[in-house]
């Protein structure tokens, strides 16, 4: 059974763990370099109470992890937040992310957030899908916007309204 809860200090090396797979291998972040669990533990208290980080657990094991964060620092952008869910690999495919996402989204409208974005680098259908079954839009793309492997990074840009 999977378990969607706030996440703890005692899980931040394992989602440390899971985020580093993506630096080191893929372009789910922009990230060049491996992150350590305290990079992660400031969201454990974020500073705006609408902001959320939760972990997907299966048999004691973090699977996955999302958080939401500021969408831009100015003032003005207060009541929109910018989402991320990453998953280990071998929770793919099992609709843990949607688990995840589907806990965070409810959270954030309790909060009153009005807008909520994503960043998805492409190509990456299974997050398109997912991002448009939540009701997300795709509103946009940037290209080439990162350079990572070797290569350019497209990135799709998704917006969630009320």
């Amino acid at each position: 059974m999977t378990l969607i809860r706030p996440a703890h200090e005692a899980d931040l090396a394992a989602v440390a763990a899971i985020y580093n797979v993506e630096v080191e291998q893929g372009v789910g972040t922009f990230d060049t370099e491996p992150k350590g669990p305290g990079h992660f533990a400031a969201r454990l208290d974020a500073a705006d109470p609408r902001d959320v980080f939760l972990v997907a657990e299966e048999g004691g094991i973090v699977g996955g992890f999302a958080y939401s964060g500021p969408f831009r620092p100015r003032p003005a952008y207060a009541a929109t937040r910018e989402t991320s869910v990453y998953l280990a690999s071998s929770a793919r495919g099992r609709g843990l992310g949607r688990a995840l996402y589907t806990e965070l989204l409810a959270r954030l409208d309790a909060a009153d957030v009005h807008t909520t974005m994503a960043v998805i680098a492409l190509p990456n259908d299974a997050s398109e899908a997912l991002h448009a079954a939540l009701g997300f839009e795709r509103v946009g793309v940037l290209r080439e916007v990162g350079h990572k492997h070797g290569r350019w990074v497209d990135t799709a840009w998704w917006q969630r309204l009320p």
